[in-house]
Parts: structure tokens; C-alpha cells; sequence
């Protein structure tokens, strides 16, 4: 009776094959399968009721939430590596099976024009290497969102380093704004994200606006203050910080500091903003306090190549060009003036509009002026030569009358 059975059941499994019921997948075929275990070192699926399967070791790929939180049940694809392993069971991956389903969220990312979340795993210089599920792709620096953009004072390489690699291990919502399956690259724009983020929130504000706010951060260009109540970032350039001349924006302002401004233009979610608007411009009354052919003393306050910037008062600054300064040939600029010199001027131009001032050497000054930076060395070593002559002069004049008080002496005593 035994024998009948498994006789039967035998030819009931060869028609099975004949009938072509039973299927065996090839080396990288995509079969889906149902869940009879799932743990963290291995996940066995059931394929069909007829073949069991199992995924482990580098191919159990948890990154992605749809293999990470597997239960006895759910279905799921796999890849096939090996059609038998030792254990007689196919052999299976998650880990290809997610690259394709991620590399085609990334493709619907980028023509969806949608955000996504990715991990920052290491730095350089140029940017960040950030991973989305298992695919790697860089997010420039230039890329990034204002608030991690790294604003170093006079721009340290070693520091703005420092700064990329304090991202590492944390999460960026960014944008696909190049993609390239075939060479396995993916650049990544935090920016654009920040952007669409940004937008609505401006949408109540209008050029010419006046906004309060605090310093978030100062570069050598100018200075990023954060307003609103959705914590907006705005940009005041250092030519909007002041009406006068300055040369750092740290010589105003402090991370920190409360700061009132205007809206001068908005592009996109990029905001400018403008401290000086809100100021009286001295400008305004420079024409009266100052005459073309005026003479004033004027303090230098730096020295290029083209001329000298001269302070007339703390709101007032002039240029006095090198062609007004009638240097010779091979006098060097560098050499005859520095900062802090005070220098009497004329004024040969002065336009409000325009905040431009130009200046001369006074007529009556400056050939003094030049002799003087000339020749002040010279006056010095000739004023020590003569004192050294005055010197030697009365060390003979106590030598001579040593010896005629000695010649006496001797006579009185003969």
C-alpha cells in the first residue's frame, strides 16, 4: 500500500514537470516570494509553494523601509544569484533589486521635480558625499541650503573642511539636479530644496519692506540676517552696510546682533537687503559742508596701487588718485604713503549723486609734502652726524684743558 502511494505520488510530481508547472529561475531573474521568516541575518522566502529561497549576509539590504520591516507573509522580489546553494535552497539578493528600485525613485525624483531625504557619509572640499538608499552622489558645496553653507571669515580651507565634516551622519532633504545611471552619478541640490521650502514664506513680503532681524553670520562680503517669523535669510552686502567706505563687515556688526533693514530685491528664495537705506545719507549734505578747490586735511586710510582712500570726516571719504599725487617714475606708492598719514588735500571733484569725492595735494603742500617723505631720513642722519661732531668737538675741548691744568701744576710746583 506504502509503495502504491509514493509510486503515485511520484508520477504525480513527473506531470508537474512535464506539464512545465514547475519553473527554475535563471541567475539574475526577479521572482517575487512570500515571507516564511525574516531576522537580521537572514530573510527564507517561499517561491510558488515549490522552491524555498533565502537572503543573507551583504544581500540582506535593510536601508530600504520596504526590506527593513519584513514579516512572515508579506511579499517581496529578490534577485537570483545562485539557483542552489548547499543547502539545495536558491540563493537570493535584496541589495540589486533595491539598487533598481532606487535608482528609479531617483529618475521619478528628478522629473517630479521631488525632494528626498539622503544621509551624508563622508566630506571633502568640494562638497559632500551623500548616500540616498545604497547609490552614492555628491552634494556640492555651492549646493548647499544658506544655513549650512559654510561662511568662514577669510575663507580657511582647513576650517570650511571642518565644517562640511560636522554634517557627517546627518540627513539632508535635497533635490536630483543631474543624474547619470550609466556612470553612476547623482548630484544633489540642497539649495533647490530649500527654495521650494522658501518660497511661500515670501510671498508676504514686498521690495521696499522694512525688516528687522539677527545677525546669522558674517563673510567678507557682507552680512546674512534671519527675519520673520519663518526664520527667512537675507543678504546685506558690504556696500549696503554703510554709507562710508569700510573693509570688513565685522568693523559694524557681530553674529548676534539686532539689525534693522530694507528689502531692495528678491530672486527666487535668494532675498538682499539694505541697512544703509535706512540711514541719512550724508552725501546729502556734502555739498555744502565741501567746495571744489577747498583745502582739507584728510587722514589716509588705505593705500592701493591706484591711489590713496582719504578719510575727511567719519561719514566722508575721498579718493585721491595716483595721477593727482605727481609722483616720479620710479617712485613706488607703497613706499612714500601709508595708513594713518595726514595729508592736506584739495578737493577737485565732489558728486552727492554718485557718493565721489576726488582730491590733490594742497598746491602749497605738496611739493613740502614730497620733500619732506624724501628727504626726512637724510635730515635725520645729517642731525646724528652733527651731534657725533659736537661730541668729538668737546672731548677735545676736555682733553686740551686737562693738559693746561697739568702744565700749571707742574710749574707751580717747580
Amino acid at each position: 500500500m506504502e509503495e502504491k502511494n509514493t509510486n503515485q505520488e511520484d508520477l504525480d510530481f513527473a506531470k508537474l514537470i512535464d506539464g512545465d508547472a514547475i519553473v527554475i529561475p535563471q541567475v539574475g531573474e526577479i521572482i517575487k516570494g512570500r515571507v516564511v521568516s525574516a531576522s537580521k541575518s537572514e530573510v527564507k522566502l517561499d517561491i510558488n509553494g515549490i522552491l524555498m529561497g533565502i537572503v543573507r549576509g551583504p544581500e540582506l539590504y535593510n536601508e530600504v523601509e520596504e526590506f527593513s520591516s519584513l514579516k512572515p507573509g508579506d511579499e517581496i522580489e529578490a534577485a537570483v544569484i545562485d539557483t542552489e546553494n548547499e543547502r539545495g535552497e536558491l540563493e537570493l539578493s535584496f541589495r540589486s533589486v533595491g539598487q533598481e528600485k532606487a535608482w528609479k525613485k531617483l529618475r521619478a525624483a528628478q522629473a517630479n521635480k521631488e525632494t528626498i531625504k539622503v544621509k551624508i557619509t563622508d566630506a571633502n572640499k568640494g562638497g559632500l558625499i551623500s548616500r540616498y538608499c545604497q547609490i552614492d552622489g555628491f552634494l556640492p558645496v555651492s549646493q548647499l541650503a544658506p544655513e549650512n553653507y559654510p561662511r568662514i571669515s577669510g575663507g580657511d580651507k582647513s576650517k570650511i573642511l571642518d565644517k562640511l565634516k560636522s554634517f557627517i551622519g546627518t540627513e539632508f532633504e535635497v533635490s536630483v539636479i543631474n543624474l547619470s545611471e550609466e556612470e553612476e552619478k547623482v548630484i544633489f541640490s540642497e539649495k533647490d530644496a530649500w527654495s521650494k521650502k522658501q518660497k511661500p514664506a515670501l510671498d508676504k513680503y514686498q521690495i521696499g519692506m522694512e525688516v528687522e532681524g539677527t545677525v546669522t553670520a558674517i563673510t567678507n562680503f557682507g552680512v546674512f540676517v534671519s527675519f520673520g517669523d519663518d526664520s527667512i535669510e537675507g543678504l546685506i552686502h558690504i556696500s549696503e552696510l554703510a554709507w562710508q567706505r569700510i573693509d570688513s563687515p565685522n568693523e559694524l556688526h557681530n553674529v548676534g546682533d539686532k539689525i534693522k533693514a530694507e528689502i531692495i530685491s528678491i530672486d527666487g528664495a535668494k532675498v538682499f537687503l539694505s541697512a544703509k537705506k535706512l540711514m541719512k545719507d550724508p552725501w546729502l549734505e556734502a555739498s555744502a559742508k565741501y567746495k571744489v578747490g577747498q583745502v582739507v586735511p584728510g587722514t589716509v586710510l588705505k593705500v592701493n596701487p591706484f591711489g590713496l582712500f582719504v578719510k575727511l570726516d567719519e561719514e566722508i571719504h575721498g579718493l585721491a588718485h595716483i595721477s593727482q599725487l605727481e609722483m616720479e617714475g620710479k617712485e613706488k606708492i607703497a613706499e612714500l604713503y601709508k595708513a594713518d598719514d595726514v595729508i592736506d588735500f584739495e578737493i577737485v571733484s565732489i558728486s552727492p549723486s554718485e557718493h565721489r569725492l576726488g582730491l590733490k595735494f594742497a598746491e602749497d603742500k605738496k611739493a613740502g609734502a614730497k620733500t619732506t617723505k624724501k628727504t626726512s631720513k637724510k635730515e635725520d642722519e645729517v642731525q646724528e652726524e652733527k651731534v657725533e661732531e659736537k661730541v668729538e668737538e668737546e672731548k677735545v675741548e676736555v682733553k686740551e684743558k686737562k693738559k693746561t691744568k697739568n702744565k700749571k701744576t707742574e710749574a707751580d710746583a717747580k
